[in-house]
């Protein structure tokens, strides 16, 4: 800088040669010696930024919540994270904010399609922990509401700030996304031309979304699909179709398999009249077939004790997930019905998850 400053300089403007000849050698080693200084800053500085950029937070983008707060969402950290669970290291600061937030993932940050299905915009929920300065990485749950319903964050939102709230800030990192399209849509949970590949979406896309912009555990135990009623459904058939992917499965009064109340719709709408096909997708039939992949995957399902239908939906998921080889529980909500089952659910199951998920201490 000092050198491209100096060029300008009218004392220094004659050709170097000029001034060299005129003043001999004392100049000449003079401009040696400046040479050398600059170099040496050069390399400091570049030192010193290196240094910071080992230490310094990863920068991230910005979401806009909810509330019109703007929030920086942390960037991933590079290499394979922390080995000690985060309830062993974390330490909540004195600002640690009191809830979470929720940034709808739309214009830059929305999570395109690479399959063609038309998704509605998904949100993200960022706990407390997430928000300070310097986050750890945190577990992840990709979470699904019913049908006909939309890809509502609050019910999860609302579940994981009372955890959070138990465990000094404390919860996974959720992103709330559709499986639908459209509120009365089934696209069954599988990829298919009426509907796109909505599966792909769940599989590949949303989890490379994750792993490329959140301050994530990168682990298939951290990562949880998750979801409710149709939501519920889905969750079990790609925990049980893609173990590589997703280490948990929570199913919240839930289906157990793909378009159970009308099934005789789901197959000429999206399996084209192939009974074949649709049996093939079904989860008792993919959990035969991934037979042996599932140790130490760990599955946990809810429904209301006043829903005798999905009641007995969720028994059978659950032999479906223990027949496979996951650790599975099943639990009953006390009073629910269908729909007031949903945010106890959460509360039940996920406390089960918070020792594996490092978010609590075990045993």
């Amino acid at each position: 800088m000092r050198f491209l400053e100096g060029r300008s300089d009218p004392r220094i403007r004659p050709p170097f040669g000029v001034p060299i000849a005129a003043h001999g050698l004392r100049s000449r080693r003079g401009h040696l010696l400046s040479l050398l200084f600059v170099l040496l800053l050069l390399i400091a500085a570049l030192a010193v930024h290196e240094t910071l950029a080992r230490v310094a937070p990863a920068a991230g983008a910005t979401g806009t919540t909810t509330r019109g707060a703007t929030v920086r969402i942390a960037a991933p950290l590079p290499g394979p994270g922390p080995a000690a669970p985060v309830a062993d290291t974390w330490r909540a600061p004195g600002d640690l904010p009191e809830q979470g937030a929720v940034v709808p993932l739309s214009g830059a940050l929305r999570i395109p399609s690479t399959a063609g299905f038309a998704a509605r915009s998904a949100s993200l929920y960022l706990p407390p922990a997430a928000l300070t300065p310097d986050p750890p990485p945190l577990p992840l749950i990709v979470f699904m509401m019913g049908q006909p319903g939309s890809p509502d964050p609050g019910p999860i939102s609302e579940a994981m700030d009372r955890l959070a709230s138990e465990h000094h800030g404390l919860a996974p990192i959720v992103i709330v996304a559709d499986q639908l399209g459209a509120p009365d849509n089934n696209p069954a949970c599988v990829d298919s031309a009426a509907f796109g590949g909505v599966e792909e979406y769940f599989t590949t896309d949303i989890p490379h979304w994750a792993r490329t912009h959140l301050r994530i555990a990168k682990d298939p135990s951290a990562w949880t699909i998750a979801g409710f009623s149709n939501g519920g459904g889905c969750a079990l058939a790609w925990g049980i179709a893609h173990p590589d992917v997703w280490g948990n499965v929570v199913s919240l009064s839930g289906e157990s398999f793909q378009g159970t109340e009308f099934p005789d719709e789901v197959l000429q709408q999206v399996f084209g009249g192939d009974e074949a096909a649709y049996e093939a997708a079904k989860p008792a039939t993919t959990a035969a077939r991934n037979a042996g992949r599932f140790a130490g995957h760990v599955a946990v399902f809810t429904a209301g004790d006043q829903d005798p239908v999905f009641t007995e939906q969720t028994k059978r998921s659950a032999q479906i997930a223990h027949d496979a080889g996951f650790e599975t529980s099943w639990f009953a909500i006390p009073g629910a019905d269908h729909t007031s089952a949903l945010v106890p659910g959460l509360l039940r199951a996920f406390p089960e998850l918070y020792p594996r998920l490092g978010l609590a201490p075990q045993g």
